[in-house]
């Protein structure tokens, strides 16, 4: 299917595609960038090569099962969606690894289906006769004992039947809308009167769990339940066939900005709009017959190779309802994060003290091995029931639905207190939520606002004034990753808890530079996007690159989770092409060439994935002999360094400097389990004797046994 044009013409912006790159330097290579959207294709198979390691708990196997379907789903919706909107309306310029949008969107195609391929053969050949081994198992309706059919039968009857609604196609009906990411069943079935055939559609219904229960440990899928009892749907009608299918669409959202309110009314209604967006995905059970493929192709509107036929079940997210079995032998030992030593010096006070602890030290804590609850949780809850507190200001990007942070931000305003929340509403997928608590912020009397015109809100930071005895003071949080304390729990970040008072008059001014109409966006120890971050990255690699050439130490290590910047990464081209040695931790996407001769042969870059999700972003310099970090949660993108407020902070203390250059390198050690990426942007599993992760749960579990 042609893909239909937009009506009006687009700029590059609208579609988070890069303006193209003019280097600095025309002797560089031309092919010395990765492609951005086969560089995350490789990242997705790392997740599975995890669901296919025999060494981690089955469960968390399944887990990661589930882990890449929804990675996937959204990577069509949003990046495949991108790329088949760009080439229709013409935006259609090369990126700068050479291929232009037609060329990638066939490569990954490609490469997606030989994925969603590998990872159906990984259900079906290693994990489904693993579980079976340990007692659970995952069957066919016919596959089971007839005591349970009757059983399952039973609770069809009660909690399913009566929600569902059968939708048939004929010139009376015409062919149903059908909604993204949903699972639908497509049935052909017989009149026996007339002889005739016809189509019909029913929905799996989402808000049932997918995998019923028929006996202790023997889960049978929901559509299969449904198609064993198709015959109370249809009651006098001959079932012909009967086929699964699944519809992914564009859910990526186009909102004009304008004033705060029109924004989001205009949001609420492209949510709306999205459950239509054009689909980008049809994926169809492998027996699916030629007919019904046909009219579903056509009805959708889907081009050939945007089918997919697998073997079925269909949207392997649902194992995340295996993966929660109360199996526990089976799963990751269980880990308590603990509080931090220097905060939990002052837990025994009622209440606990932070702003104390503050003003004797800086305070970097590591989730999740160190409390978020203890940290960050407990300093936002302090400063709302602390009397003494005058003001908070604080950035909000994703919390979870229940968010305590909210509720004390809430108590807050009610008390009295000056309470500033910069609220993100474009977060892409949470925007529904972050309306809701937006507005719930504002009927409590916070000042609520969404940022400047233009730009997305990313940055983490927190800012406390409190009236002490001495004056006025100051106390902060600048994270990595986002208020959130259930994603706290499964997240790698890091937060600066801090009273220096340098980095609070920093904030204050960027505060006010988001709130109001300030323009002075000069710091003295922040680094802020859109107006001075890549600057800021690039003079410090200049700064190392003139360390090495006048004999003093150079290096270079970043730890991110994208790396697609053109010019940061020519930069550190330089830097390699000078010597410097440069490490590069990257969970997800890098389009960077390591080990090139002549061109990257100092530069190594390493991804470790594994129980926690590798989130937080480091900068860490030589400095020729004093190093310098910096932290926060700009990755090395064009649209965090400039579509968006990022911010980064020069960690203040020499002993945090020097504990986050050792994590670094450990992450690069050899002996450290990772995948090296190679020059031709391949991807290579790399077994070493230390997993970086599990040592640093052992550790803070010491600590935490030291403090009882």
């Amino acid at each position: 299917m042609a893909v239909a044009a937009l009506e009006d013409p687009a700029s590059p912006d609208e579609f988070d595609v890069d303006p193209p790159y003019e280097p600095a330097e025309s002797v560089l290579p031309p092919d010395r960038f990765l492609d951005r959207e086969l560089s995350w294709i490789a990242f997705n198979s790392r997740v599975l090569e995890l669901a296919q390691d025999e060494n981690l708990p089955l469960l968390e196997r399944v887990r990661f099962l589930a882990i890449f379907a929804s990675n996937l789903d959204e990577f069509f919706m949003v990046r495949i969606a991108g790329l088949k909107r760009r080439i229709a309306a013409g935006v259609a310029v090369p990126s700068a690894s050479g291929l232009n949008p037609r060329n990638v969107l066939t490569r990954s195609l490609e490469a997606s289906q030989d994925l969603m391929v590998r990872h159906a053969e990984t259900y079906h050949e290693h994990l489904v006769p693993a579980l079976a081994a340990e007692g659970i198992e995952l069957l066919h309706w016919d596959s089971l004992r007839d005591d349970e059919q009757e059983r399952i039968t039973a609770v069809y009857r009660d909690r399913v039947f009566p929600i569902l609604t059968p939708l048939a196609v004929d010139p009376a009906h015409p062919f149903p809308y059908i909604s993204g990411l949903s699972l639908n069943l497509a049935l052909v079935m017989r009149n026996p009167a007339t002889g005739k055939d016809h189509f019909a559609r029913v929905k799996v219904p989402p808000i049932i769990n997918r995998w019923m229960e028929a006996d202790a440990g023997r889960f049978v899928p929901l559509e299969e339940v449904i198609a064993a009892h198709l015959d109370l749907l249809f009651p006098g009608m001959e079932l012909i066939a009967h086929h699964a299918f699944r519809v992914t669409r564009n859910e990526d959202l186009e909102v004009e900005e304008d004033d705060a309110e029109n924004l989001l009314k205009a949001l609420e209604k492209e949510l709306l709009r999205r459950k239509f967006g054009p689909p980008v995905r049809l994926e169809v059970e492998e027996s699916i017959d030629d007919d019904v493929l046909d009219l579903l192709v056509s009805e959708l509107g889907v081009r050939p190779d945007e089918v997919i036929r697998l073997k079925g079940p269909l949207d392997l997210r649902s194992l995340n309802e295996i993966a929660d079995l109360d199996r526990p032998e089976l799963r990751y030992e269980p880990f308590v994060p603990g509080t931090h030593q220097h905060l939990a010096e002052v837990e025994t006070a009622k209440p606990a003290d932070l702003f104390s602890a503050l003003r004797k030290r800086d305070v970097l804590v590591h989730h999740p091995y160190d409390s978020f609850a203890t940290s960050v949780q407990r300093f936002i809850e302090q400063a709302a029931t602390d009397p003494h507190v005058l003001a908070i200001k604080q950035t909000l990007y994703r919390t979870s639905g229940d968010s305590p942070i909210i509720d004390s931000l809430v108590d807050a305003a009610r008390a009295g207190k000056q309470v500033l929340v910069l609220v993100e509403i474009k977060a892409r997928f949470d925007e529904q939520a972050n309306i809701r608590w937006a507005r719930k912020l504002e009927r409590a009397g916070c000042h609520v606002v969404y940022g400047l015109v233009g730009l997305k809100t990313h940055c983490k930071l927190a800012l406390v004034v409190r009236d002490e005895p001495d004056g006025l003071r100051r106390y902060a949080h600048i994270g990595t990753g986002n208020y959130n304390p259930k994603t706290a729990r499964l997240y790698e970040d890091f937060g600066l808890l801090t009273s220096d008072p340098a980095i609070t008059h920093d904030l204050t001014d960027l505060f006010n530079n988001l709130s109001g109409f300030a323009q002075d966006f000069s710091y003295q120890q922040l680094l802020v996007a859109p107006a001075g971050l890549r600057d800021g990255i690039v003079d410090r690699i200049d700064a190392e690159i003139a360390h090495h050439r006048a004999g003093r130490p150079a290096c270079i290590r970043f730890k991110v989770n994208s790396l697609v910047d053109e010019a940061v990464i020519d930069k550190l081209y330089e830097a390699s092409r000078a010597g410097v040695e440069v490490d590069l931790v990257i969970r997800g996407i890098c389009t960077l060439r390591p080990g090139v001769p002549g061109l990257s042969d100092t530069i190594r870059v390493r991804s470790i994935l594994g129980r926690f999700l590798e989130h937080s972003r480091i900068y860490w310099f030589a400095g020729g002999g004093e190093p310098e970090a910096w932290m926060g949660s700009a990755d090395l993108m064009h649209r965090n360094l400039d579509r968006r407020v990022e911010v980064l902070v020069r960690v203040p203390t020499a002993e945090h400097t020097e504990a986050l250059g050792d994590l670094l390198a450990r992450s690069v050690d050899p002996e450290t389990t990772s995948w090296h990426l190679d020059g031709d942007g391949r991807w290579h599993r790399h077994l070493g004797s230390s997993n970086l992760q599990s040592e640093l749960i052992a550790r803070a579990r010491s600590r935490r046994s030291r403090q009882v």
